[in-house]
Formats: C-alpha cells, structure tokens, sequence
C-alpha cells in the first residue's frame, strides 16, 4: 500500500489530490496530512452560505470548500487534528460488501491507532469512532465503479468556541448550548491526556490502518501525473465558486 505523508496544504488542494489519487490509482492508497491554513469543509449535498459565516473565516483566514464525500459541515483546525484518505480500488476486500461494512473494517484502523496510543476505543453509528461514549473521530466516503475513497480526522485537539464561531448558529443562546453539548459529545487526544505529538499520532495511524487491512506501507510521495491533477481540480473545481456555492 502507497503511503503518502503530505504534510500541511490549504483546503483546496487537499481535497484536490483525494479526488486525484482516487481518479488515478488502481492500488491502495494512504495519505496523512493536515490543513494550512485552518479551514470549513462542507459535505456534497450541503449549502455553503447555509453552513458557514463566510465573513468569519475570510476575517480569520479560514479556508471554506466542498468536498465531494457526503456528511456535515467539519472545522479543521491547523494544529488540531491529523486527517487521513485512503484510497482502494473496488475490488479490495475491506470495501467489497456494503458501505457501512467497509466503513466499520476502515474505521477499525482509528480504533487500533487508538489502542496503540493506549485508548480504549469503539465503532459506532456509521461512520464514527468513539472514546467513554464521546466522538473522536468522523469519515466519509465516495464510492465509484473503480474505487473508493475515504476520509477523516482523528481529534488532536478541540477548540468548539472557534468552530462555532464559523458555522452558522441560529442566535447566542442556541450556540452556548451548542458548545456545552460539543463538550458533552465529543472528545479529543488531548482532553484524554495523551502527551504524543502529532507525528507519533500520525505514525500510530498509519500502523492501526497497515494491522487492519492487512497492508505494508510503502514511503511514497504524489506522482507528477497526480499533482498536475490536483493542481487542475484546484484550479477548476475548489477553488471555483461554481463547486463551492452549487447548492
């Protein structure tokens, strides 16, 4: 399995080289990688004036984009999370069944990163990973004739007060509630106490996802046929208002 460690990219051109990698390859895939600057991204089916103060995060510099897997609006903060995307071709066979089994056999690489770092953790519902009965980390797939990718984070850190102060709230009343409850539903590594940093976060992913699917990891870095890809969707695609405002 191609193991690409990506580093820091902005929204744009995150969600570019997915679609690229998803369009290109017929091998399996994994990409680790993070956002800069931070940013919103919304799900296919979502209005992007209806999910984000867009004037907020032009004023902080916050990236908006729409991804083409389905789900909710997701902060990504900078230093905040370690995001990943895997990659397979249809026939591999942790994505041959239905998609809540391949999410359930994806998801369990999270679990088993988790273990690593020595949480306890648990799949839940249909996409998400659960630590003491609190979420810690959400995915999303797109399924093609060909393949499937799927993304998400894994929570490094938490910082509610600044998401919701992008996302669209009703009034002041319902975003306080809105926070409390995320403090009630969701957790992160460091809420947990885990002292890693972020490249032993990322490193412990990427050895949850080779136990599970059963994969070697092999270094890889984006082919050139790959980045002129990314580069053309970012181009043409997410960075156009004609993707991100189309609902």
């Amino acid at each position: 399995m191609r193991l690409i460690r990506d580093g820091y990219h902005p929204a744009g051109y995150n969600m570019a080289l997915d679609e690229a990698l998803l369009i290109l390859n017929k091998e399996p895939v994994l990409r680790t990688y993070s956002w800069d600057p931070s940013a919103v991204s919304i799900g296919y089916f979502q209005s992007i004036e209806q999910e984000v103060d867009l004037d907020a995060a032009k004023s902080m510099g916050v990236d908006v984009v729409r991804r083409i897997t389905g789900g909710g609006a997701v902060f990504h903060d900078r230093e905040g999370e370690v995001t990943y995307s895997i990659v397979l071709p249809s026939n591999h066979w942790a994505v041959k069944g239905r998609a809540l089994q391949s999410y359930r056999v994806l998801c369990g690489g999270i679990v088993e990163a988790l273990r690593i770092l020595g949480i306890d953790a648990e799949f839940a519902g249909v996409n998400d990973v659960l630590v003491n009965g609190k979420k810690i980390s959400g995915s999303a797939q797109t399924r093609k004739k060909w393949g499937v990718l799927q993304h998400g984070t894994l929570l490094y850190d938490l910082k509610p007060d600044l998401m919701f102060s992008l996302l669209r709230v009703p009034n002041e009343k319902i975003r306080d509630k809105m926070i409390k409850n995320i403090h009630e539903r969701v957790t992160s590594l460091k809420h947990l106490g885990v002292e890693a940093g972020r490249k032993y976060v990322e490193s412990a992913l990427i050895e949850g996802f080779s136990r599970v699917l059963r994969e070697k990891m092999e270094p890889s870095t984006p082919t050139e046929e790959e980045k002129d890809l990314a580069e053309r969707l970012m181009r043409e695609k997410y960075g156009s208002d004609s993707w991100n405002f189309r609902r």
